[in-house]
């Protein structure tokens, strides 16, 4: 079944064309990128978007007013703290980094999404990776 070409139907035509991922598996997601992401060393909010964009293959496009929520929530669980730093453009920018707990939560993260994951490669005939 294709879409029609009429100006209400381009929705459903880019929706179609684009693989995109679901907005609640993006929003569960979110707290093991981000915990896994900072694992590597502090970083900015726009750095992150810009980081998760590129190892997705462009698959997971993240806004700012997606993004933030998620930090601040973060921050206020005690899993990443920030801190303010002057860039090397002079102007000042939030970096954010793992706490311990953070650490912590990101082992428990990684644990649950590999079952989850050899779930489903036991269901779809895929090699499970080991956890």
């Amino acid at each position: 079944m294709g879409c029609a070409q009429t100006a209400l139907d381009i929705h459903c035509c880019v929706m179609y064309k684009t693989a995109m991922l679901a907005k609640d598996l993006v929003a569960a997601s979110s707290k093991p990128l981000v915990l896994s992401i900072l694992a590597g060393g502090e970083s900015y909010g726009y750095e992150i978007i810009k980081r998760v964009r590129e190892l997705s293959g462009g698959e997971i496009e993240w806004s700012d007013g997606m993004l933030y929520p998620v930090l601040h929530r973060l921050e206020r669980d005690g899993l990443i703290e920030s801190e303010w730093k002057e860039a090397d453009t002079g102007r000042e920018r939030k970096y954010y980094f793992l706490s311990a707990d953070g650490r912590k939560a990101l082992k428990t993260e990684r644990q649950q999404w590999l079952a989850v994951h050899n779930t489903l490669s036991k269901l779809w005939n895929l090699k499970p990776v080991s956890t």
